[in-house]
């Protein structure tokens, strides 16, 4: 087995999340024009990280929420202006300062980093990204930050693995990438050449996960006893 000398880790969805869930949020907007929601917060986190590669610079995340939800509710047989104005209401309410650790994160980054260098890569906006940082108190954790979609491309493009890893001097091979997102974490960190580690949340559904992480954990305060310390190679699941 590779021995590994970092750990780059993704944010949302990985160590904190909002206090207000997604689908609270599409409820709140949706219902303020009279409307059930017509996409779940999952479709939702599912189309953003499917066209956030696509953004071409445009550096708004409300523009490009708006973009997500009238896509989603053109689909869905609605006026995609009516996902537009939902979108605006949205980002009015959503505050990135308003987000709590998940259970165990704090512990695992204090563990792994007395261990190795690590390192946070996320897709977001530095504003918003580093508000929700401060608001942890995770900031000084990390020996390097990367916004994916602004300093670099946005994951799952190898690029943002890369810069992190040459910021702290570990080649790909030697680093594991800990994220919840198969198609930005997972699919980015095997194209870069990192090891993955699959944060399944409970929330993900059952089956092999497409593509297959080489660790699948529950949770973060699974990594206080990591996966690729262990004599096995993939763990079944959470």
């Amino acid at each position: 087995m590779t021995e590994i000398d970092a750990v780059l880790f993704d944010l949302d969805g990985t160590l904190c999340e909002y206090r207000r869930s997604n689908d609270e949020l599409l409820d709140l907007a949706f219902g303020r024009l009279d409307l059930d929601a017509p996409f779940s917060g999952e479709e939702y986190y599912d189309r953003f990280d499917e066209l956030y590669h696509e953004r071409a610079g445009d550096g708004d995340l409300g523009r490009f929420r708006e973009r997500c939800f009238a896509a989603l509710a053109d689909e869905a047989g609605l006026d995609p202006e009516v996902g537009r104005e939902a979108a605006r209401i949205y980002t009015e309410e959503r505050d990135p300062g308003n987000v709590r650790p998940l259970s165990g994160a704090r512990e695992a980054l204090s563990r792994t980093g007395e261990r190795h260098p690590i390192a946070l890569i996320t897709n977001g906006p530095p504003e918003t990204q580093e508000r929700k940082l401060a608001t942890l108190g995770f900031h000084e954790s990390f020996e390097t930050v990367v916004y994916a979609g602004y300093d670099t491309p946005a994951k799952p493009d190898p690029i943002p693995f890369h810069r992190a890893l040459d910021a702290i001097g570990v080649t790909p091979e030697r680093a594991v990438h800990v994220g919840d997102s198969l198609k930005a974490d997972v699919a980015g960190a095997h194209a870069a050449g990192l090891s993955s580690t699959w944060v399944a949340n409970g929330s993900r559904g059952e089956g092999t996960p497409i593509p297959t992480p080489d660790y699948v954990i529950g949770g973060p305060g699974d990594l206080l006893r990591p996966p690729w310390s262990t004599e096995s190679d993939i763990r079944s699941g959470p």
